[in-house]
């Protein structure tokens, strides 16, 4: 009978031990399944951010594309823009090598636009006459004079 006992108490605890294990095994069992979920929602996380990435890497890539692409015009729109300038300065040149001169800038000379050096008199005030000290040429047996301006108010003569 004790033996029948003790083998009782030891079923009783064996069984309370085997609860206990089964009660660990399904709370292990729960975990396990959380963490199974969880890596399957991080395994999606990262097949998102991989396919994103990608994404990324392919828009990347086109703005190179059009990067390079624009760079390329901008470098055939500064050789045309030097060629321009190239040309419209052979341009400028052979016109101002075609320019008439100026009118006005010397060479024609009028009583009107004599001045006295020392009194500042200008037109009428001024009178021409002949430098009896200077013959240019003859004219025969005619002597041709040099002429030379005197001014009528302060009587300078140049």
């Amino acid at each position: 009978m004790s033996e029948i006992e003790a083998a009782k108490s030891t079923i009783t605890n064996l069984e309370s031990t085997l609860n206990e294990t089964n009660n660990s095994i399904s709370s292990n069992q729960d975990e396990i399944n959380k963490l199974k979920s969880e890596n399957e929602d991080l395994s999606k996380k990262l097949s998102n951010l991989n396919s994103q990435l990608s994404e990324l890497n392919n828009t990347l890539l086109q703005r190179d594309t059009q990067i390079q692409e624009l760079n390329d015009a901008l470098t055939e729109k500064d050789q045309a823009i030097e060629s321009t300038t190239a040309h419209l300065q052979e341009v400028e040149t052979e016109l101002d090598e075609l320019k008439p001169p100026e009118i006005g800038a010397g060479g024609f000379i009028s009583d009107e636009r004599i001045t006295c050096p020392m009194c500042g008199a200008v037109g009428q005030d001024i009178k021409t006459v002949e430098d009896k000290s200077k013959v240019l040429s003859y004219v025969g047996h005619i002597p041709m004079y040099a002429k030379k301006h005197v001014c009528k108010k302060c009587g300078y003569e140049f």
